[in-house]
Formats: C-alpha cells, structure tokens, sequence
C-alpha cells in the first residue's frame, strides 16, 4: 500500500512531473511569447517549445493558446500557473529556512514597494527593527503594485507596501495609510505660476501619469479627476515609478498626478505647480499585503508582526497624509 493512500494516477503524475518543466512554465506565463520566454530562461525557442510540449503532455491539457499575433494561457494553463507559483515560492524559501536551522542568522526581510509609498509609520517601523534586530537585513524592491502583489503571492517577498484593486482570497490586506492626488505641472508648462485658475483651464492640455491611471485599474480616481478636468484620455508619458512621474512634470511634458505630501516639497522649491481641483482631491488607500500561507523566518515575521500591531495602534486620522 501507498503512503497515505495515494491514488495510482496522482502518485504517477507526482513521479513523472518534472519542476523544470513548471519552472519554464511560470516564465512562459509570465511572457508574451516563446521567444521573450526563452530570453529570460537563457534557452533556445525550439527547447521552450519542447519542454511546453512536454509539460501539456504530462498534464493532458493545453495551457497556451498560441497562434500568430495570439498568446494566451488557457483556463487550464491559469489553473497550473496559480499552483505553480506557489511551488515555486515555497522551493525558493528552502534554502533560507535550511541556513537559518544551521547557522545563526538574524534572517532576510524582502519587501516589495510600489514607488509612490512615503509613509513615516512604515519609516519608524523600519528605524525600531533595525535597532533591535542589528543583524537583520533588508532588500527593498520597487515594483508596481500588480508586480509587489505577484511578488507575495509568489512568496518572493516577505511582504508589500502598495496599492490594491483587486483582493485575492490568498492574501491578507491591511490598510497602512490614506494619501490625495493632485494635479501638477512644471517651470516649462503654459500654466505654470498661474493663480485663480478653474478645471476649464486644464481642458486639452497633455498628461503624463501612472500605469495604474486607468479607469479599470487601481488608480481610477485620478483617472476621473483628469476626465472631469476634460484633459482627454491622450497620455504622452506613464511609468510605474513615481519619480519618472515625477521627471516628466517637472520636464513640462504634460500635467501630472502625484500624492499631494510627496509633492510638497517640490511645490515649496518652486520646481512644481499644484493645479486644480484645490478641494476634496481623490483619495488614494494604501495597504501592506502578506500572503497567511507563507512560511516567514525570524525576521520577517517580527517586522511583519511589529507593522500591523503599529497601524492597528496609530489612528486613522494619523495616518492620512493631506
């Protein structure tokens, strides 16, 4: 008899699957075709090809549906992805779960960030841990948020600061702080230094913004404040990242939206112009997600705890940032 009472087609599906062949598979799923798969795994197309062949005939589904200008997973190949990734985090984890029994390592606090986070309870956070956990280190990635997100589900990070539009029942969310955007031009824009103006000043000017400005995504609210400003949907630069964001206003490419406290500074400088709306800006929540399945490491899971209980301390009106 078979451990646990496996049956005959799960303990030879166990035997046959080949990890490589789901390693290859997350990279594929995450491309937008063979070839750009095949750059990032350092392989040839037709070997690609082949171990995504391999893999459909040990699994006996499709999982990409490809054809010329088409590449898509299928409802299987989404199936195999989502368990995928999780295999792959947890294998990823092994290494460090394996040091930290042998050694007498502090730990490794991953976190992923989405760019525009500027939030002093995070930055206090942070100062208290490192003065009790010295040999503790920390690696800070900045990603958009759908990319911090992957990165929990993945069990790539330890943890993300960023924003949320769509939950995953996987995942715990926490609200960490609440931010405004405004509008904001720079020292080369028509409006620049210019006071009383109204929305209808802003209507046909250009804009630059955020991947996430879309009214489908997690920052719709900017995006309704730049269509009721009748600014048009034609967006001449977007980035992920807030100083690029930043970049362009400040270039006068177009009019941009920036958290009103990250902007303050510039404003104050005289690099940067606010522009209306001057009254009840979009708001804008900010949530660290953390993934309940993950297995965390010593200091992962005292940074992770000393967070939460903070925010859960800190009323809310201290942490909203106008």
């Amino acid at each position: 008899m078979k451990s646990m009472d496996v049956p005959d087609h799960a303990d030879r599906f166990m035997r046959d699957l080949d990890w490589n062949l789901l390693r290859s598979f997350v990279v594929l799923a995450q491309s937008r075709s063979v070839t750009e798969a095949a750059h990032k795994l350092r392989l040839t197309q037709p070997s690609v090809s082949t171990a995504l062949k391999r893999l459909e005939d040990r699994v006996g589904r499709r999982l990409i549906d490809r054809k010329p200008g088409h590449f898509e997973l299928t409802r299987a190949g989404e199936l195999l992805y989502r368990e995928a990734v999780d295999i792959q985090g947890s294998i990823l984890r092994l290494s460090t779960l394996m040091r930290e029994m042998t050694d007498e390592v502090t730990g490794h606090v991953r976190i992923a960030l989405a760019s525009h986070v500027v939030c002093p309870l995070l930055d206090g956070v942070l100062s208290e841990f490192h003065a009790e956990h010295p040999r503790a280190t920390l690696s800070i990635e900045v990603l958009s948020s759908a990319e911090a997100i992957g990165s929990v589900t993945g069990r790539f990070s330890s943890f993300a600061v960023c924003l949320v539009h769509e939950r995953n029942p996987k995942l715990e969310y926490l609200r960490i702080y609440r931010e405004f955007f405004g509008l904001f031009c720079g020292p080369p824009h028509p409006l620049f230094g210019r006071k009383n103006l109204t929305r209808a000043d802003l209507a046909g000017h250009s804009a630059v913004s955020f991947d996430t400005d879309r009214l489908q995504d997690a920052l719709k609210p900017v995006a309704l404040m730049r269509a009721e400003a009748d600014m048009g949907e034609a967006v001449i630069g977007t980035s992920s990242h807030l100083e690029e964001v930043r970049r362009m206003v400040i270039a006068g490419l177009g009019i941009g939206p920036l958290p009103v406290h990250v902007a303050k500074r510039d404003v104050d400088d005289g690099v940067m112009w606010q522009l209306p709306p001057y009254d009840n800006p979009p708001p804008i929540d900010v949530h660290v997600v953390w993934n309940p399945k993950a297995t965390l490491n010593r200091a992962e899971q005292s940074l992770l705890d000393r967070l939460l209980e903070r925010i859960e301390a800190t009323p809310m009106d201290q942490r909203t940032y106008r």
